[in-house]
Order: C-alpha cells, then structure tokens, then sequence
C-alpha cells in the first residue's frame, strides 16, 4: 500500500510539473519556437549541410527563410544517403546510427527517416510521457496505471546497410524503451516486435486475451482486426466483457471518423479516445481536451513548424510561413526542422487550425492524397466528415475505402469513383451516394462549383467492396501491419484500379 502511493505520488509530481511546462509553450509560442530553432542550427552550423548553407550567420528568421531551401525526400536524400553510410555530421552531429524505414513512398522508394538520440529522448519518448501526463490531467479519477497498455506495433527486423540499422520505427522506440515500460505493456517485447503478421497476431492474441487491459494504443484499421480476431477466439460478446478496466484509446496514423460507430459497437461500453499525430519523422501533436477531436501542437519537442498554404503549394510556390502568421480552418502543408537532422523538410501531410491561442489542429489530408483532377480540391477531412454523416444517418460502417478520378473523354465527363469496404451495409447504395455527394457539396465550394448540374462532374460511382478485399490487396502488396495504411485519396487510378480487379476476382 505504501508503495502504491508512493508511486501515485511521485507520478503526480511529474505531472504536474509536465503540465506547467506544456502551459509555458501554450503562452510563449514563438518564443519556444524561434529558441528552439536558433539552438538546434548553433549545435548543427559545423555540419555539411550547416555550413553549406551559413547556419552560423543566420541571425533571425527571414534570414533562415531565405538561406535554407524548403525540401522533399527526393532533394534531401543525397545527404540522408551519406549518413546511412556511416559518414558523421552531415546534417546533425555525430553518427547517425539508426534509420526509420518509412512505410510511405517516394518513387516507389522506400524512405529512410534519421533518428538521432535527440529524437528519440526530446520527442518520440517525450511524446509517450506527455499523453499520459494530459490524459491523466484531464481525469485524475483514471485507473490506468493499473491495468496493462495493449500496444499494437510494427516487425523488429532491423537491417544492416552499410554502418547503420534501418527498421520499423515502432521495432526502434520499443528496442530503446526503458525497462519499466515494459511492465506496463501487453504483448511482450518479444511478441511485439514479430515480423510475420498472420503469426504475430496469433500470438498477440493468445497473449493479451487473459491480461487485465486498460488502454489501446494503435492505429484504428489495424487494431480493430486485433480486436475482432480476440473475440473470436475467446467467444466473448464484446471488448467490455473481456477487459471490464478498458477505459481509453490512444488512437493515430489515420482518421478515426469511419471507425466510430464500429468501435461503439465492437467494445459494447463507453471508453475514452484520444488521438495522437505522430510518424517517423516526429510526433507533433496530441487531444489535451476530453471532449474535443483537436490536437495541441507541440512546441517543444525539437521540432520548429512551419506552414504552406495549399493554394500557394499547388500552384508551385513553396514560400512558407512561421506559426505565428497562420490563419484559422486554412489548409497547409507541414513543413519542419527537427532534432533528427531534417532542415525545412515537408512532410507530405496538410493540416488545418481550429484554434491560434494555443496552436490546435486537425489533420487534412495529404499533399499527395487528394483529388483535384477537375479543380475540386478534394481533401481527405472533407471526404472523412461526409462519410461520417452519410453512415450515421443510414446506421452505416465502413472499415476501409479509397477514391480516384474518372477522367473526361470525348463521350463523357469526369466523376469520382470510389470503393466502399462496408461492415454493415446500406439498404439502398444509391441513397447512401446520394447524402454522401450532397454533403461533400455543403462541406467544399469547389467540388459544388464542379458538380453544378452535372457540368463538370457527374455523380460518383460507388462500388461495395467484398469482405477482406483490402486486407488481401494489402498483404498482396506486403503491407500489412500498423505502420502501414490504406491510401484514400489518389488524384490519378494507380489504387483504385487493382482493387477493383481484386473485387471481381
């Protein structure tokens, strides 16, 4: 009994300590920001890349604007390659040893993300420690220290290239976790980091179906095939009935919005969720607010943010700007420079603020995951809040979808052709295309413009896909497993099109 308070105690202590730093960045954002930024090119003006482009005469902002280029994966990959080969402060001090195998693309590369020491301490593990702290915060009557944290992670095969690792990041973090986590955490270290899927989950389930879980931490596609699969084979009639102590869902990686009601429904009581941003090349944001789906942006991880308005990214123009000049419900691509080594780097994904005072956001899709075949600038959370409203009104559930153009020929106009995989099914399809085009009219001007009576675009064709059909497309591609996603968007058929084949097969 003793030592449970004196643990209760110390826990508190950290929180509360936590909590009066995370309250000083909400007041002095720019100021964080801006010594952040001037700290991190100090220690890293003797690099290559420091020197090359004068971080040591930099003295303010619009100097770092106009010296440091804004860049992809493809312009900073020469540099990302020479680390890999064991060469020492090319863009961050030292050796960098380990690298974050990306399950992202880039010209059907696969992308290698620089993890330093740095990264890992001041953001990743620091990441882990503040969603606890507001969590807990937010409901100090919480019992999560209790029971076990059910985590659902990516295969620990780590290679060996040149003189350095590349893996999962996930394999990473949990490689490097302290000993004490793991006392928390369900499966095991050795059962976790499994690399064969179909085997893993096998043996996550045999695992985890006699522990006392309290909270999941996982992206939402992946951990409800976990969750299925354990009910399965325990008989139970919900997620309730197995672990009574579940009491939250930290949840990330992609939307949460079409796995709602399947969560309600599957779990069979009512729990907390809380959705985090985080990939390989940081963790960015976290829901500090119970009853809200926005996250605080995260000033003090290592990370320096700036943003680039979507009209100006599509039209070519990649001038950004510092968070201090950004507007509400605009979209932006994100742009950052982290304590990994990475310099002005974009990192393919577009967000939007919901609030300046602090800086609280929603993701918005992907710079490269949208439609605009027809100048309808399609975005992901219009399509995410349509389909959210259009499954609620007809007591509907999606488990994975995807879109892509139709483009125009001489005979006929465009359209958006979509693939729907539907855990529970509209009665009548048309009527479930209908509210979902009508709401993307209310929720984007553009789209509406384009769908104008029929002028540009006709209604979308809507496809019911088969059980499994994503499942097996995925595992076709060698994609299974949590740091894996189904992409949603596509603004030409390259997705679209070998799932439909797979769903006449």
């Amino acid at each position: 009994m003793a030592t449970k308070a004196l643990f209760n105690s110390v826990v508190n202590w950290f929180i509360r300590q936590r909590i009066d730093q995370i309250e000083h960045f909400k007041k002095y954002p720019r100021e964080t920001q801006e010594g952040l930024l001037f700290s991190q090119m100090f220690y890293a003006e003797d690099t290559e890349y420091g020197q090359k482009y004068g971080f040591s005469t930099i003295s303010n902002y619009k100097d770092f604007q106009k010296k440091v280029p804004i860049v992809s994966y493809e312009d900073f990959e020469p540099y990302i390659e020479k680390a890999r080969q064991g060469q020492k402060d090319v863009f961050w001090p030292g050796v960098i040893k380990q690298f974050a195998k990306s399950s992202g693309t880039t010209n059907a590369k696969s992308k290698y993300i620089p993890i330093t020491a740095e990264s890992l301490e001041d953001c990743h593990y620091k990441a882990g420690k503040d969603l606890i702290s507001i969590y807990v915060n937010n409901h100090p009557e919480s019992e999560l220290f209790q029971h076990k944290n059910l985590r659902l992670g990516g295969s620990a095969e780590m290679y060996q290239d040149f003189n350095t690792k590349f893996g999962d990041l996930s394999a990473i973090l949990i490689e490097n976790l302290p000993f004490w986590v793991e006392i928390i955490n369900t499966p095991c270290k050795k059962t976790s980091l499994m690399s064969e899927w179909e085997s893993k989950m096998k043996a996550i389930v045999s695992e985890v179906r006699n522990e006392d879980v309290g909270s999941l931490t996982g992206v939402p596609s992946w951990m409800m095939v976990l969750l299925q699969r354990t009910l399965n084979e325990t008989g139970k009639n919900n997620i309730g009935e197995l672990w009574p102590n579940l009491e939250v869902f930290f949840h990330g990686g992609i939307s949460f919005k079409p796995y709602k009601n399947q969560y309600k429904e599957i779990i069979g009581k009512e729990i907390r969720y809380y959705e985090i941003y985080n990939a390989s090349e940081g963790f960015f944001a976290i829901q500090d607010q119970a009853r809200s789906d926005e996250m605080l942006l995260m000033l003090d991880y290592g990370i320096f943010y700036e943003f680039i308005p979507m009209e100006d990214f599509h039209a070519g123009n990649r001038t950004a700007i510092p968070i201090s000049e950004v507007e509400l419900n605009k979209n932006y691509a994100v742009v950052i420079t982290t304590n990994g080594g990475l310099w002005r780097y974009l990192i393919g994904d577009t967000v939007k603020f919901t609030s300046i005072s602090p800086y609280r956001i929603k993701i918005s899709g992907r710079t490269k995951h949208y439609i605009n075949a027809f100048g309808e600038e399609l975005m992901i959370d219009n399509v995410e809040t349509a389909l959210k409203i259009a499954c609620d009104k007809l007591d509907v559930s999606i488990s994975d979808y995807t879109g892509a153009p139709v483009f125009m020929t001489n005979q006929s106009k465009g359209c958006h052709e979509w693939i729907f995989e539907f855990t529970k099914k509209p009665n009548d399809i048309q009527e479930f295309a209908s509210i979902f085009d009508n709401t993307l009219k209310t929720l984007n001007s553009d789209y509406e413009a384009k769908r104008y009576n029929d002028i540009t675009l006709k209604a979308p064709i809507i496809h019911s896909a088969k059980p499994n059909l994503f499942y097996e497309w995925m595992a076709s591609r060698g994609k299974l497993g949590g740091q894996n996603k189904v992409p949603r968007l596509s603004n030409d058929r390259e997705y679209i099109d070998p799932l439909l084949l797979l769903n006449k097969a």
